[in-house]
């Protein structure tokens, strides 16, 4: 199907194809993250793992284009682009963002009565119906700065260049106020496992909205705390690895069936 070939080559990026892994992992970026993050991930894990990279719009390959500002749109664009990879089971890993995007994501392949994620990794994110009071979306370029900066994401270095900040902000901007004015619908849920994973000292995530997540499936969740705030994937990326591969492996997989 040559619409579904172009609207998979736009929004998925695979740095290590995999043909003959047993599982695909479908990792969805925080917001202002792009698909280039989860290349380290794609390396540590292939061959027995093909990691697929969502490249949201509005940055890297996808600058010229506008970003989506809502999650509903982000969720329907990237499950167009997934929903015709029917050869092996699918698995997803969203931080942040990505994790709300992952959620909403699943639930349309249940929708669609497709075969649901044989797991769903939920990093750095608070369940879908735990909800804050925040504006950053609304605020002028030096408070958004200065939540990336609180963060301690990656890339801190292009936050001292204008011209490159000049190119972010409003993909950031955009990825913002799709993320806080997200609300889930109640009542809809998945049904396959989900592994949370968080920081112990996340400003934007506490532990018992982490936990959450349960509410949110009728499959079995676990909940997998880490040294770390918002960013903790990349300081404690060799453990994170692992507990991907454990979980992805050949009896990993048939657990989450």
């Amino acid at each position: 199907m040559p619409g579904a070939t172009v609207q998979f080559e736009k929004w998925i990026s695979v740095f290590r194809p995999s043909p003959d892994s047993a599982v695909r992992l479908v990792c969805l970026p925080h917001a202002g993250g792009s698909a280039s993050f989860f290349f380290p991930v794609a390396t540590a894990l292939a061959p027995a793992v093909e990691v697929l990279a969502v490249q949201y719009p509005g940055r890297q390959t996808r600058r010229q284009e506008p970003g989506i500002d809502n999650i509903p749109e982000y969720a329907d664009q990237i499950f167009a682009a997934l929903r015709h990879l029917d050869d092996r089971p699918l698995a997803l890993f969203g931080h942040s963002m990505g994790a709300v995007l992952a959620y909403e994501v699943a639930l349309r392949m249940r929708d669609a009565r497709l075969p649901s994620p044989v797991r769903l990794f939920a990093s750095g994110r608070r369940a879908p119906s735990r909800y804050r009071d925040e504006h950053v979306h609304m605020a002028g370029d030096e408070e958004v700065l200065a939540e990336l900066r609180a963060l301690s994401g990656p890339n801190q270095a292009i936050l001292a260049d204008p011209e490159v900040l000049a190119m972010f902000l409003p993909a950031i901007r955009s990825d913002y106020t799709a993320i806080e004015r997200y609300r889930h619908e109640p009542g809809r849920l998945l049904d396959c496992p989900v592994t949370v994973l968080t920081g112990d000292s996340d400003p934007r995530t506490t532990l018992d909205e982490a936990r959450a997540w349960e509410e949110h499936t009728t499959g079995p969740t676990d909940l997998h705390v880490f040294s770390g705030g918002h960013f903790f994937h990349v300081e404690r990326s060799a453990e994170v690895l692992t507990l991907l591969t454990r979980n992805l492996s050949g009896r990993g997989a048939d657990t989450a069936h």
